[in-house]
This record gives C-alpha cells, structure tokens and sequence, in this order.
C-alpha cells in the first residue's frame, strides 16, 4: 500500500509544507502510524485518505510547534487547522493530485541536482524505493545512496526551488531532464552495467510506471509518449534476452515466441500517441520507432534493417552522439553488409568519449569475424570483455572470442 500511495502522499504534502524533505518525513510518520494501528482496527476502507489526514495532522503539529517561522508558515497552518475540523477521509486525496505529483517529479529531476542524485532521489519519492533497495539495484554502498538523497533534499531546500511546474522553455528543459533519469532507470534495468546479472527487472518495472504515470500527467508531450513506447517494446523481450541459467541472449538469437505481445500492442499504441501529438519524431520516439521495426518482425530475418538504418540517420542528425553513430553503424552492417559498417565503427575508434566503452570493440570484434578475420576479432571481443564491468557479458564476450580462435585454427 505504501508503494502505490507514498508519491501522491509525499507530494500533497510537500504542495502545503514547501519542502521535500519535510513532506517525506510526515508521510514516514503517517506509515508508522499505520503499522501501529492497522493491524488492531483493520485496513481503512480509504487507505491512501487515511494516511494522507494523518499526514495533515501531523504538519498542523509541526507548524504550531514552530510559530517562530515565517508568517507564510502560520498562514500554512490555519489552512491546515481548517481541514482539521472533521476531517473528509474520501477528499483527503482531493483534485489537486494530478498537479502535487507532477510538481513533484520535477523538484526530484531539478538541474540542480547532479544527475546521480536525481536518479536516486526519483526512486526513493516516487518509486517508494528504501534506500537500500537504490543501493542493491545500483550496486554501491547503501550509506552512499543515504548521502546521495539527504543532500538533494538539503540542495532542495537551500536553493528554495519552488514547488510548482515551470513554464515556457525552461518546461521544456526540465522535461528532457525527467525524461533522462527516467530512460537511466530503465538502462540500467534492462543491461546492468555491472554486477553478476544481466538484467534488473525491478528497476525496468519502476521506470515504467514512472513513464506511464507522467504520460498521463503531460499528455500533450510527444516524447513522452515517444519514451514509454520504447521502454514498453524494449521489456517486451525481457523474457527471452536471458537464458536458462541467467546468460545473455542477444536480440538476433531471440526466441520471439517469449516476447510479451501485449507490451509490444501497449508499445505500439504509445508510438501511435507520439505521433499524433508531435509534428516530428523526437530522439525518444524515433528509438521507439526502431524498436518497433524489431518488434513487427516475425523473424530475425524478416527485420526491415533498411529502415531502421534510415531511422539512425534521422536519429543522428536530431540528436548526435558517437553511441548513436555506433548505433547506425551495426544497423548499416545488417542493411548494406559488413564492410560497410566496419568502414564506419573505424572512424569511431579515434573517440575519446569511447575510449573505454566496451560496445565500440564488441561491435568491431562482430564485424571482423563477419569478414572472416577471426584473429582480429578475437582480439577485439577479449578487449571488450575486459572493458565491460557485467560478469554475464564478460562470458558472453570471452566465449565468442573463444570461438574466433577455434575456427581460425
């Protein structure tokens, strides 16, 4: 009950008390009153209104305690006093949700924070993580999530970083920054960057209920659209990207029975979205258009490689990037053939921002051995595998490089 109810509580209440931190910390109280009573008089019929009056009763305590603070404050607390009187369970979550949660998701994604901050302080108010499970999914030390999250809301405070929407260009800068620590979630889910699993289904699960959430509370964004169309197509093979004892299974080597159809229709839908409500495809959406292309295929075969390499190319040139030019490149190899985009993977090599990125050399490795120069790409898959901090993926690479210099033999 906590996990569905704990974002709507904390941001009513932060919408009265003007300060995260504080909101959080009543909504805790709320939950500890719930543990000590719910199991002697029942769950309440209205679990959520429950917590939430409780909540209000508390602030109303915490503002008398301090009538030394601003008049602001008092003027908090009477309005709070009169909702007192005979409290309304069913209003207590009244008609201002949609807007507090919205408020919400943009204080925990604010620029002023740093963007690990963000992603942690995401989970924790609107994912209703503890710290511990940010900790365990992210793989760092509990105590440095604990830090990651006092400071944001410290950073909050100090920056007075009002509760409320923003407006005009700076909505449209906030909204890339959700988006962004949303899409991080869903990454790091979907392929662990380290760690002895290949996927973190968990951290897939709450980046996409984050998704649909803000589909609903911005639903004029297309790219918002756009990003929950490819996370829901992206999960669809979730299923089948890992084997029987947890190993890697590469997309063209899928199962596409195992892919679930009906987050593949969901999928579909939203791209359908993105596109009625946007003029043009944006970086997300023209993601999601690739992974639809993925998705209709039947068969590994069957995959319109053409177009996709197409999409890569529009994607390139909206928004650039040396991952997404890595990206065309494996896409221009399956279209047009290996040397094709090896000769492309080659100019990349010189990268500095992919010094140490272990898909530049795997993707090298995949193409050489294509050509046949098998000595070559052995070389390349064992530099990837030492790149790469993901247990699973390191086999994965080392046995292809294995079987490189088995059949150069």
């Amino acid at each position: 009950m906590w996990r569905i109810e704990s974002a709507r509580l904390i941001a009513g209440l932060a919408r009265f008390v003007r300060d995260v931190g504080v909101a959080e910390e009543l909504a805790q109280d709320a939950l500890v009153a719930a543990l000590e009573r719910w199991p002697e008089s029942g769950v309440p019929e209205n679990p959520g209104a429950w917590l939430m009056a409780t909540a209000k009763h508390r602030a109303i305590d915490l503002l008398r305690r301090g009538r030394r603070l601003e008049d602001k404050h008092e003027e908090l607390g009477h309005e709070l006093e009169a909702e007192r009187e005979g409290p309304d369970l069913d209003a207590a979550l009244d008609d201002h949700v949609g807007d507090d949660l919205l408020r919400l998701v943009f204080i925990s994604c604010h620029p002023v924070l740093s963007t690990e901050a963000r992603v942690a302080l995401t989970l924790r108010l609107l994912g209703g993580l503890t710290t511990e499970e940010i900790a365990r999914a992210f793989l760092v030390p509990e105590a440095t999530v604990a830090q990651r999250i006092v400071r944001a809301k410290r950073t909050l405070a100090e920056a007075r970083v009002p509760f409320e929407v923003p407006r005009g260009a700076e909505f449209a800068a906030r909204l890339s920054s959700v988006l962004q620590v949303v899409y991080l979630v869903f990454n790091e889910g979907y392929t662990a960057t380290a760690g002895d699993d290949w996927m973190r289904p968990a951290l897939c699960e709450d980046a996409l209920r984050l998704g649909r959430i803000l589909a609903e509370l911005v639903p004029a964004e297309p790219e918002v659209h756009g990003l929950v169309a490819l996370m829901e197509i992206q999960a669809s093979r979730s299923g089948a990207r890992v084997g029987p004892s947890g190993e890697p299974v590469l997309l063209l080597e899928q199962n596409r029975a195992g892919w679930d159809q009906v987050l593949i229709r969901r999928g579909l839908a939203a791209l359908a979205r993105a596109e009625e409500v946007g003029a043009a495809l944006g970086p997300y959406a023209l993601q999601a258009a690739i992974a639809a292309c993925h998705a209709r295929a039947r068969t590994a075969a069957e995959t319109d490689w053409a177009r996709i390499a197409a999409l890569y190319d529009a994607l390139a040139e909206l928004a650039p990037s040396p991952v997404v030019e890595l990206n065309r490149a494996v896409a221009i190899a399956m279209a047009f053939g290996p040397a094709a985009g090896l000769e492309l993977v080659d100019a990349l090599t010189a990268e500095p921002s992919l010094r140490g990125y272990h898909l530049l050399p795997s993707v090298r490795g995949d193409l050489l051995a294509k050509l046949g120069r098998l000595d070559e790409a052995r070389a390349e898959l064992e530099r990837a595998a030492a790149l790469t901090r993901n247990a699973r993926e390191r086999d994965l690479l080392l046995e292809r490089a294995a079987a490189c210099a088995s059949t150069s033999r």
